[in-house]
């Protein structure tokens, strides 16, 4: 399926919408389009990521993926986190994530990154399949671990020293 992949700016923020609250459905969230479009907004206003879009020939948006800058501490170098990855339902099986995928690695290698990461459900085999079809590798290294952390709790820096107070 011919396709066209660019960087997403605020213009964009309908058609990524649809396609990023689709994708939070699809992991199980329920719709929130206005909450979805208040996040993309603040994410490309404040430049904290990047989204990549894929548009068909008649300009119809099917397909993002969203990278994080990062940094590696060990290798003195910049990284992207690639967060979400999705093509719509209808476009499916036509090569569109592949495309997205290699937009993704170029744009992260012009800007000097060392690597891309990413996670995926254990369970998403169609992903996996495609990932290690395009060279990534998974991680045998090391081990990933998550903190869920409570807003509620509250955290203070008390002085200069940057001495951490807890509630």
């Amino acid at each position: 399926m011919p396709c066209q992949i660019s960087r997403a700016t605020l213009e964009d923020i309908g058609d990524i919408t649809r396609l990023f609250d689709a994708y939070r459905q699809f992991y199980g969230m329920p719709a929130a389009p206005d909450s979805a479009r208040h996040f993309l907004n603040e994410r490309l206003r404040r430049q904290e990521s990047i989204i990549l879009v894929a548009r068909q020939e008649n300009a119809a948006a099917v397909g993002f993926t969203q990278l994080y800058p990062s940094f590696s501490s060990i290798s003195l170098a910049p990284v992207y986190v690639l967060n979400d990855l999705f093509v719509a339902p209808e476009a499916r099986r036509g090569g569109i994530a592949k495309k997205l995928l290699t937009a993704a690695r170029g744009f992260a290698s012009r800007q000097g990154a060392i690597r891309l990461s990413l996670s995926t459900q254990v369970t998403n085999n169609n992903a996996q399949r495609l990932y290690e079809q395009l060279g990534w590798q998974r991680d045998e290294q090391f081990y990933h671990y998550q903190l869920s952390l409570d807003p509620s709790a509250s955290v203070r820096f008390s002085d200069s020293r940057g001495r951490v107070e807890t509630n």
